[in-house]
């Protein structure tokens, strides 16, 4: 059995077979980079707006992005069903009309059963809640919001441009509608340490939050972030910190919570720092070896906070 509940699983129990993302550039932009919130975005943010796997399709339309992404997921994964995953930028930030174009076009196509849209908290209103909400009918959805730290102290250092209150609200406002809702995180954050980290985790579990996304925070080129460690003044984590930091953050989740992610994927050409961040495949093996070997499970200290 998996010592976590990880997300293809937790697909192949709704659709009975695999299911694939297919990552999405809907040409939006971001009110933390468009002088709205600001113009320097988050400190890690590059031009890519964070939607590494995205970008790749940048001035395509969505129906090409599908094409191309169903393609390859066949070709690579032997899938037959798809999930649209709106990634780069922030992807409720378009009046409603364009975004459910965006959307209807994305799902218009055969083997869609989902549609996965990452975005911020503030960028959230009752009627994108009511759009998203028509399509829980006839597909899966997911509303996966950045808050990356559960300290506002972390989120001013990092220029996130909204607080974790914001977050929690939308959090309740989602569930309201029934939508399901992943929380984005960040392990490494500048200043943070690792009670810090843990009670970024805690505070999830508290929450109706249905699923995690834990990221690394690397160093990529042209961003704030390149400049404070090229200064000296942000150093990343090792390999080992952040291994023994993911576990000990799934120790503290509630068990039915999907772990959607577990580490980054940075664009090798313009990775920075740390150049482990590269080897993905190695990263999660170490996770799930060390898992084993301390013998715990996510879950397991939420269990024991919870009982009685």
């Amino acid at each position: 059995m998996s010592r976590y509940r990880d997300y293809n699983t937790y697909l192949r129990e709704i659709f009975g077979e695999r299911v694939q993302k297919i990552s999405l550039d809907g040409g939006l932009n971001c009110p933390n980079r468009d002088g709205t919130i600001s113009s320097k975005g988050c400190i890690f943010c590059d031009s890519r707006g964070s939607g590494t796997g995205a970008m790749i399709n940048h001035g395509q339309t969505i129906t090409e992005q599908i094409q191309k992404g169903r393609q390859f997921a066949r070709r690579r994964y032997g899938a037959k069903l798809f999930i649209a995953y709106f990634q780069a930028f922030t992807n409720t930030y378009a009046p409603l009309s364009k975004l459910k174009a965006l959307y209807d076009e994305a799902l218009g196509h055969p083997g869609m059963v989902g549609l996965s849209v990452a975005t911020r908290p503030d960028c959230v209103e009752q009627g994108t809640l009511e759009l998203l909400n028509t399509y829980q009918k006839n597909y899966l959805v997911w509303l996966e919001y950045g808050l990356q730290s559960a300290h506002d102290v972390t989120l001013t250092k990092i220029n996130r441009g909204h607080d974790v209150a914001c977050f929690e609200k939308c959090v309740h406002m989602s569930r309201a509608y029934g939508l399901n809702v992943c929380a984005h995180v960040i392990l490494g954050l500048p200043g943070e340490t690792r009670e810090m980290m843990l009670d970024t985790a805690r505070y999830l579990a508290g929450l109706p939050v249905q699923g995690v996304k834990i990221h690394l925070l690397y160093v990529v080129e042209n961003t704030p972030l390149a400049v404070l460690y090229q200064r000296g003044e942000y150093s990343c984590l090792e390999r080992e910190e952040y291994v023994d930091l993911v576990i000990a953050f799934l120790e503290w989740l509630p068990p039915s919570m999907v772990i959607q992610r577990l580490t980054g994927d940075p664009i090798s050409s313009e990775l920075v720092a740390p150049a482990w961040a590269k080897d993905k495949m190695t990263n999660l093996r170490l996770i799930r070896r060390c898992l084993e070997e301390r013998d715990t499970w996510q879950g397991r200290k939420y269990q024991s906070s919870t009982a009685g």
